[in-house]
């Protein structure tokens, strides 16, 4: 166990003991994978403790939902995948709190569970899940849960810079092996290996991007076809965990070879096999099986205002709860199509160091993120970060997207957005290569013009050094 890890238990197990003097709790947590896997962390934590617990969730932790928080008057309040930011406001509002989360704090506290405390990076090494599993360790014998957290890491997309999961996240993980809840291997990295037809991996590939197959379901098939595989057909069309590993590695090798020929940089061609995580207590061919499909799974049921029904899944409801997710989400996969023709029929406009879009009131706020993220497989240049705007009820939501090729030219999307607001308005984080903001509609045009200095103000300086 690394010292880190040793350090954040000690600070947690003082959490631990304030919870367990409590008689109920109530949790507030954030409407994304890593956050609904945070609060069903602590809930079943809770459950097993005998404490009796209600939980809330909300799109950004601010002033005013504070205030309402505090006049309810809570005997106590966990924080989970937020609240780092914002510790001076809960003390001032008098909550008594514990605040377990990994975003780039501003100050500290007691009761305060956050790994950049503890020279740990928030953004790769220990997601928000992960930082609430450690807090969950101290209340009792909660290792079953390591699997939560590793859902809620691949959710925050911890795994994606290295290949792999790295730091604290990799201790939890070993913690999840050891006792036979968790799994993980070298395999293809394309999403829907549980779920979806193989050629359905290829078609919707963006990371990396694929020329001639993403986007492409015929040229998908075709390329399927021309390998002699067997591959089902309209009854059922099998998927990756169908295949023989002969196979596999055939498709692997094939999409090597494809890419290349087509201009793929090798180390971006390179991405197309990491690590991957099965929850091994989860039936195979479901979303739960997979880390990376449990993840997008809950992100369907919070973005749609339903993160009850996600936290009932991470609960572990298999029944109603299950099938109310499934329904979201293929809800949710409509969307995100019609979320891309939108980007595709209206085009983004380039800045020089960003290119934005603003989907007004024709994309939901909450799916506004995973849209700009999933357009990097449409855009013509991948080399510039996307930025997305769409309508809320009290003003614009900005979301902010780059790749991992970006990060290492010094982009840091979470500092980006940041300084905007403190100069121009609203408020914004997140992380280097995912970040959001919360701005007034009238400070649009303002707000993306000084984002593109400051963007490439980081440019210019990773390349002086």
């Amino acid at each position: 166990m690394s010292n880190t890890y040793q350090y954040m238990k000690q600070r947690a197990s003082k959490c631990a003991e304030k919870i367990r003097n409590q008689q109920a709790v109530h949790v507030v947590s954030h409407i994304d994978a890593d956050g609904l896997t945070s609060a069903g962390i602590i809930c079943r934590a809770l459950e097993r403790a005998n404490i009796e617990y209600s939980v809330q969730f909300v799109k950004q932790l601010d002033e005013m939902i504070i205030t309402k928080i505090a006049d309810q008057n809570p005997e106590l309040v966990i924080f989970t995948d937020l609240g780092s930011g914002m510790l001076e406001t809960i003390e001032n509002c008098g909550i008594n709190a514990i605040v377990s989360d990994h975003h780039h704090p501003k100050g500290d506290t007691e009761f305060h569970l956050n790994p950049h405390l503890f020279g740990a990076n928030g953004s790769s090494e220990l997601s928000g899940s992960g930082t609430t599993y450690i807090l969950a360790s101290q209340m009792g014998d909660n290792t079953d849960l390591a699997d939560l957290a590793i859902v809620g890491a691949v959710g925050d997309l911890q795994h994606v810079k290295k290949g792999k999961l790295t730091g604290l996240n990799r201790e939890i993980l070993a913690e999840g092996v050891k006792i036979n809840t968790l799994s993980c291997a070298r395999d293809i990295t394309l999403f829907g290996k549980q779920t979806r037809p193989v050629f359905k991996l290829l078609q919707f590939a963006s990371d990396p991007y694929i020329p001639g197959l993403t986007g492409n379901e015929d040229g998908c098939i075709e390329f399927l076809a021309g390998m002699d595989l067997p591959l089902g057909g309209d009854e059922r069309w099998r998927r990756w965990i169908d295949l023989e590993r002969e196979e596999k590695q055939k498709i692997v090798s094939a999409l090597f070879q494809h890419s290349l020929r087509a201009g793929v940089e090798p180390y971006k061609i390179e991405r197309l096999v990491g690590e991957v995580y099965t929850l091994l207590n989860e039936r195979e061919g479901t979303e739960m099986r997979d880390a990376s499909e449990y993840s997008t799974l809950l992100n369907a049921t919070a973005r749609y205002d339903h993160a009850e029904v996600g936290l009932a899944v991470c609960m572990g409801d298999r029944e109603q709860a299950y099938e109310s997710a499934r329904r979201l989400l293929s809800e949710h996969r409509q969307n995100l199509v019609q979320g891309l023709l939108f980007v595709k029929e209206n085009g983004v406009i380039q800045l020089n160091n960003l290119q934005y879009f603003d989907a007004g009131s024709s994309i939901r706020e909450t799916i506004v993120g995973i849209i700009a993220g999933m357009s990097t497989s449409i855009v013509d240049n991948r080399n510039l970060p996307i930025i997305a705007f769409a309508d809320t009820d009290d003003g614009v939501k900005v979301s902010a997207r780059a790749t991992q090729d970006l990060i290492r030219k010094g982009i840091n999307l979470s500092r980006a957005l940041s300084q905007t607001c403190e100069e121009i308005g609203g408020s914004g984080g997140g992380h280097d290569i995912a970040a959001g903001a919360t701005i007034p509609s009238i400070l649009k045009e303002e707000f993306i013009t000084r984002l593109d200095e400051i963007i490439g103000a980081q440019i210019s300086s990773k390349r002086g050094s």
